[in-house]
């Protein structure tokens, strides 16, 4: 929390943020709700996406230190038992209209970070915030920084991270963009037009109105025909400016992905064995865990379908959850999470992701936990769910979690502690 003596340093006050105060009395980084308003102490200032203070940080922070992006880091996923190094590339993308900002650019209406994963000729969408699962490497595991290099493919991620973008998530990106503007400036255009024409239609006919009463010989002495008239004209000169720029607003197009960095995804299975550690073949081990996987999800489907539910499979999104599943006759969505789990085990892992993901939809978001037989018939399993973490949500946000699970909870809503 920034102290109520403290100033904004004196680099953020450069032209490019004159809209930066010169000091907040207090910012509150966490635990917000509670220290927004203190006794005895100004009014915190919510320092959030869009805010002044918040944008020039980030401007600064990019100015500085944004190359370090492009020498890329090496990170763990402790979640794959594999052994086939990845290339984590990420990627800007913008999507922009027809109008002209301040700088003679195409104004930017869209922006995101993307993140593409390559393992060996395949890419795939690695989510929002794929990071987050991942870990550095210890003092012990970086002694194998030279093995895992000499894993590498050598090909070319950037150029093979940015064909999967235009061809993925560039359209995806668009047309998301495309159904809400078009809504939006379909909804903006008629108001517009109701109104102005409205208002066209008042002064025109007030002005033919004082005309006749000026050739009659009664003039408003207020108000004269040739200034009604004009405020018409304005008017109508008015609605054809909005429309054209409505118009251009209209014709959105994508630019082309920039690539701003990169870094290695070590499983977790590569570095016990070459630690000496591994203990079955990774073949085998996937083989299962994807059994499992799939058994699992097919038993939550189904059990969404018998409560009447039309659930679909959006796991390959990356999304934080494996199914989106809709209640019929209403706007709810229901989020779930699916962890299948061999009988037997006594485990669970949610990522960090997943835990976000709860926490930021808990109305919605379900961990749908199933265990599944060691045998390969396989009709439904028992399945249970979880509605809620337990514990403090800051503590829950911080790492994977790996928690012990009760069998004889199956069929019963219970609480999950991360």
């Amino acid at each position: 929390m920034m102290d109520d003596r403290e100033s904004v340093p004196i680099n953020l006050h450069s032209p490019l943020f004159q809209s930066v105060a010169s000091a907040f009395p207090l910012v509150p980084l966490q635990d917000y709700k509670e220290k927004i308003n203190v006794p005895g102490k100004p009014p915190a200032a919510f320092i959030c996406p869009s805010h002044p203070l918040l944008d020039a940080t980030i401007h600064l922070i990019l100015q500085r230190y944004r190359d370090l992006l492009k020498q890329g880091a090496i990170l763990v996923d402790e979640n794959d038992p594999e052994e086939e190094v990845r290339s984590l590339v990420y990627l800007e993308h913008a999507i922009q209209d027809a109008r002209i900002d301040p700088n003679g650019k195409r104004r930017i209406i869209s922006q995101r970070m993307q993140f593409v994963e390559l393992v060996g000729d395949r890419a795939i969408h690695a989510g929002y915030a794929p990071y987050l699962d991942y870990r550095p490497l210890n003092e012990t595991e970086q002694a194998l920084i030279p093995e895992i290099l000499e894993q590498l493919s050598g090909e070319d991620f950037e150029a093979q991270a940015k064909r999967y973008a235009v061809t993925q998530l560039v359209p995806a990106h668009l047309e998301e963009v495309k159904q809400q503007k078009e809504a939006l400036i379909d909804r903006t255009i008629a108001a517009v037009k109701e109104r102005l024409t409205k208002e066209i239609v008042y002064w025109d006919g007030r002005a033919e109105k004082l005309r006749l009463d000026e050739r009659a010989g009664k003039p408003n002495a207020k108000l004269n025909s040739a200034l009604a008239q004009q405020r018409a004209d304005e008017l109508q000169s008015r609605l054809t400016r909005r429309m054209a720029e409505l118009q251009q607003e209209r014709q959105i197009s994508p630019a082309t992905p920039l690539v701003v960095g990169g870094a290695l995804v070590v499983p977790i299975g590569l570095l016990l064995r070459l630690q000496g550690k591994r203990q079955s073949q990774p073949a085998l081990f996937a083989r299962e865990t994807k059994r499992v996987e799939q058994m699992a999800m097919q038993a939550v489907m189904e059990a969404e379908r018998r409560l009447g539910h039309e659930p679909i499979d959006v796991s390959s999104q990356k999304c934080g959850w494996d199914i989106e599943s809709r209640v019929p006759n209403s706007q709810h969505l229901r989020l779930i999470e699916v962890k299948g789990r061999i009988e037997g085990a006594e485990t669970i892992t949610v990522t960090r992701n997943e835990v976000l993901a709860g926490l930021n939809r808990p109305e919605s978001f379900i961990l749908a936990i199933v265990q599944v037989p060691k045998s390969e018939e396989f009709a439904e399993g028992d399945v249970f769910r979880v509605r809620s973490t337990s514990g403090g949500d800051n503590e829950a946000t911080k790492q994977t979690g790996s928690r012990k699970w009760r069998s004889d909870l199956a069929g019963k809503r219970c609480v999950f502690g991360v």
